[in-house]
């Protein structure tokens, strides 16, 4: 296997899409084409989802919410399918490689921020809401600046999140083709920000809909397989995987205890209470997630795809826990950093192991076969997110936000005309910023965009739906109070430069300390928004929050 070395972030635009190279891959030509069949066809199969929804309907509803005619274990599929990204399948598979213990927090992390989600926000946004985070706020608040406000924190979060699915296609591909060149990862980007947009302008949210629960099968059924796999070549002896993991990983049992990654120094550990406040409290505050439950009929509905989406999503970060064991053990985790730094490339190196190793059919194959599932899995949820940030721009932003108030109401054609030429901008955006991140775990750039998510959209979801004296002011407060520092923490932390793996490594001007703003900026929302309504004069209207209580709690009057 030739080892893919990264490229450097920081590279002129001029330079960034150099000529495709000649390539070679791990075990030849033929297998080689094996690969390339399987990345077309799943290509081809998500194209003609496209192409065979996009027909049925392109009214607003259609394309923001997919008709809200989707059942409960469909939506719960999707759902699902949303969450278990890149970060999920590749990232954190690829920290439990390097990291042990440390890398099963995010496994952690991940799953029981659903029953925040569960218990605190799906029934009340189904019920509350129309297609976005923004309309839950406006139900009670004026609706200019709390959807500026709103729509912007929105905007930003998902080009986070899919800035970390397009380097976890950067990486996957780079792999498969065994280049030692950035051309591959450059130009697998720029084909992956390609079809998003083809994606989402041409089907809406149905086709992302059941683009997602195609992916969220394949991925399930290939998890199952390689977890088998693994447990089989150790006789499903779960005490012998640890130790050859120990070993493998070259740390010995502190592999299996905690603070390889983040028990060094008291900044570390900060770092790790950072990264658990914004997984936990994240998803609940992910647009791609919460326009998810407007797809279906009812509350009710809304709260049984959450319960079929915790199930599927349980199972699945346990089968993580067992396959980033099994790349520490029989893969080593000097060979998965030498693949790949972050470890993107931990699943597809063990597979390659499982099916016999480099130059075997078998493991040509069951390398391809992963790489393919991995493949659809950022293809869906760069869908989703795409169709979350341009639907918050044109349903938001554009139609209330910056609309002046003395034009004439945008029509339904209008806005889901906007939200297509939304979703060409923002995925061309990505795909420039997914350049520079290269050398980034995805799973870590995912924990960012969590984040984000928890510092700026969660504060002021949980204040509206639950604090009765909760103003637009405080709304703005929180919002911005949170988002604004999150992403100056970010800037001047060592994800973006003074560290080897930094975006921009070459140059250091970081003050923060931590990784991971979570720590400051979640708080920090929470507090402003508390500030910002008890220091203005604006009395929050009694009667719009007991009517809000009441569609919340019933699905009384929701759309």
């Amino acid at each position: 296997m030739n080892q893919t070395q990264l490229s450097v972030p920081g590279t002129p635009l001029a330079t960034v899409l150099p000529p495709f190279p000649h390539t070679t891959t791990p075990a030849g030509g033929e297998h080689h084409n094996l690969a390339v069949v399987l990345f077309a066809l799943v290509v081809v199969v998500t194209l003609a989802i496209t192409l065979w929804v996009g027909r049925r309907g392109q009214a607003a509803e259609d394309f923001y919410a997919g008709g809200r005619d989707f059942g409960p274990l469909q939506n719960g599929i999707a759902l699902s399918g949303d969450y278990l990204s890149a970060a999920s399948f590749l990232g954190v598979t690829g920290l439990i490689a390097l990291y042990g213990y440390d890398g099963m927090l995010y496994s952690i992390g991940f799953l029981v921020a659903w029953l925040v989600v569960l218990m605190w926000v799906a029934e009340l946004v189904r019920n509350t809401g129309r297609y976005t985070l923004a309309d839950v706020l406006a139900t009670r608040m004026r609706q200019r600046p709390v959807r500026a406000a709103a729509g912007t924190a929105s905007v930003v979060v998902t080009l986070l999140y899919l800035i970390a699915q397009m380097v976890g296609a950067g990486s996957l591909v780079a792999l498969l083709l065994g280049t030692t060149g950035p051309a591959a990862k450059t130009w697998t980007i720029v084909a992956v920000g390609a079809l998003m947009i083809i994606y989402v302008t041409v089907g809406g949210m149905r086709a992302t809909t059941w683009i997602q629960i195609v992916k969220a099968g394949m991925l399930m059924a290939g998890a199952v397989l390689l977890t088998v796999l693994v447990l089989v070549r150790f006789h499903f002896d779960l005490a012998d995987l640890m130790r050859a993991a120990a070993h493998g990983s070259g740390a010995g049992n502190s592999y299996l205890e905690p603070g390889l990654k983040y028990g060094e120094s008291t900044t570390s550990r900060l770092d790790f209470v950072s990264l658990g406040i914004a997984l936990v409290l994240g998803t609940a505050g992910l647009p791609h997630i919460l326009s998810r439950f407007y797809t279906v009929p009812t509350a009710r509905a809304a709260r049984k795809s959450v319960m079929w989406a915790i199930g599927m999503v349980g199972c699945f970060y346990l089968m993580t826990i067992v396959l980033g064991l099994g790349a520490t053990a029989l893969v080593g985790s000097k060979a998965v950093k030498a693949a790949n730094p972050a470890g993107n490339t931990a699943v597809p190196l063990l597979a390659l192991n499982l099916g016999g190793g480099e130059g075997s059919t078998g493991g040509t194959l069951f390398f391809a076969i992963t790489s393919a599932i991995a493949f659809a899995t950022i293809l869906a949820v760069v869908a989703g997110l795409t169709l979350a940030s341009s639907v918050s721009f044109a349903h938001d932003l554009y139609a209330q936000a910056f609309r002046r108030p003395h034009l004439p109401p945008v029509t339904e054609r209008q806005e889901v005309v906007m939200a297509r030429t939304a979703a060409v901008v923002i995925g061309g955006l990505a795909i420039v910023l997914s350049l520079f991140a290269q050398r980034l775990n995805v799973a870590f750039l995912v924990s960012l965009a969590f984040a984000v998510a928890a510092s700026a959209n969660l504060p002021t979801l949980i204040y509206n739906l639950f604090w009765r004296r909760f103003t637009t002011r405080g709304a703005c407060w929180a919002t911005y109070g949170g988002l604004v520092p999150a992403l100056v923490l970010v800037l001047f932390s060592p994800v973006v430069s003074g560290a080897r793996t930094a975006m921009f490594p070459g140059v250091d001007f970081h003050w923060f300390p931590l990784e991971n703003p979570g720590l400051i900026s979640i708080p920090l929302g929470f507090l402003l928004g508390w500030v910002g309504t008890v220091s203005g004069e604006e009395k929050a209207d009694p009667d719009k929050f007991a009517e809000l209580e009441v569609r919340s709690l019933t699905g009384a009057g929701a759309v």
